[in-house]
Parts: C-alpha cells; sequence; structure tokens
C-alpha cells in the first residue's frame, strides 16, 4: 500500500551488541547483490548465534554445502533497511576485496573490533626456543582488502598508539595485520572490557589461557 514504510528485523541503533554484529559481518559475512539480503556463514554455531543474539534477530541456523563438499551453517535473511544502512556505513556487495573504511561511532569501535576479530581474526601463543622461558604471543586481525586492514591499523593507532605490523598470508591472498605481545596487552583489555560482553568463547579461553602463563612467567621472574 502507499504510504507504509518498510519495516526491518534489525533495530538500527549502536550499542555495544549492535557493533559487534557489525564486526562480524565486516569480516566474515556479506551484502548479497539483490540489494535485500545478508548473509553470515561459518563452520562455528557459536559464532551464529552470538551474531542472532547481538542483533536480537529470531531467524533459523540451516546448512550450507561447499563446493567441495564441506558443511557449513549459515544465517540468511531480508531486511533492505539494515542493507541500505550497511551501505551507507562502507559496506559493498562481494565486499571481501573492497571493503575499506566504516563509519563506526568512536564509543562502540572496540566492540566492532572484537566481532572482527570473532569473524576473521586468530591469537596464537609459543614458547620462543631462542630464550629461556620466553613467552609469545600474537593478537591478528585478517583481510582480503588491503584498505580494510589499513584502516584498522590507523584506528587502533590512534586510541592506543600502537602500531602492529602488516603481512601478507603464504598464498598471498589476504593481509593480515598482527599485534605482539607487548601491544597485545594494550590491546586485549580494550576488546574484553566487560565479561557481559558478547564473544566467541573458545577464542577468549584461549587468550585467557596465554594471559596466565604469562602472569605467571612474570611472577616467577620477580
Amino acid at each position: 500500500m502507499v504510504g507504509i514504510k518498510p519495516k526491518g528485523k534489525v533495530k538500527l541503533e549502536w550499542s555495544p551488541n549492535f557493533a559487534y554484529a557489525i564486526g562480524l559481518l565486516a569480516s566474515d559475512g556479506c551484502l548479497l547483490n539483490d540489494g535485500r539480503h545478508i548473509d553470515l556463514t561459518s563452520k562455528d554455531t557459536e559464532q551464529l548465534e552470538n551474531f542472532l543474539h547481538a542483533l536480537n534477530v529470531d531467524v533459523r541456523i540451516t546448512a550450507k554445502h561447499s563446493g567441495a563438499g564441506k558443511k557449513y551453517q549459515r544465517v540468511q535473511f531480508g531486511d533492505v533497511l539494515f542493507c541500505n544502512f550497511l551501505l551507507d556505513i562502507g559496506f559493498t556487495p562481494a565486499k571481501s576485496k573492497t571493503i575499506g573504511e566504516l563509519g563506526i561511532p568512536k564509543k562502540y569501535f572496540f566492540d566492532f573490533l572484537r566481532g572482527s576479530f570473532d569473524g576473521d581474526g586468530c591469537f596464537y601463543s609459543y614458547f620462543d626456543p631462542r630464550w629461556r622461558s620466553s613467552f609469545m604471543f600474537y593478537t591478528v586481525f585478517i583481510s582480503a582488502s588491503k584498505k580494510h586492514i589499513d584502516w584498522l591499523q590507523r584506528e587502533i593507532e590512534e586510541r592506543l598508539n600502537i602500531k602492529g605490523h602488516i603481512t601478507k598470508d603464504g598464498k598471498g591472498s589476504t593481509f593480515q595485520l598482527k599485534y605482539a605481545k607487548a601491544e597485545s596487552l594494550e590491546l586485549l583489555p580494550k576488546m574484553y572490557y566487560d565479561n557481559r560482553a558478547i564473544y566467541l568463547l573458545r577464542k577468549y579461553q584461549k587468550i585467557q589461557k596465554a594471559l596466565k602463563i604469562e602472569k605467571k612467567n612474570n611472577a616467577q621472574v620477580v
């Protein structure tokens, strides 16, 4: 009917949860070319559940099979208003190599960053054999878009005065923004500032395990 405005599934209001969901989409989701649907595909059911919870959307998680026979799960739903909002803040359809800067409010940047990390980041730790009791760890953000990685680096540096460094993966298909231990110790408390926030449990537990080892090593040195 004329005069009736479309109603979307997603409440378009910035909050920690909303920013987290935008981070997941920016790293691991996509806007379909029809201008109506968004898609988030993952092997991790918790990630999809977190996404739906963050947006407060009741959508079924369905199975998806790749051409190589791999099994995934996906969340896909139509919401023209949400798609238009995503375009307005910098998303593009088939965005993996074209995404650049995004219009994220400063207040919610680290919630967005935590979502980006949960979507397509990683954390790893190891003992460096060159030095006795030398424990190292890295926080890494990954994207196929150099513009997006450059933007993340600038935004983090502006807030925390840490630089990180950018490398390419072994295949040369993605860019990795890496923060070593000293800088990670500045960054991680900002990303996990509230234990009530939404996050991917397995990544959080991996980080907490490394932080406990680091704390124990420091206590032994003292």
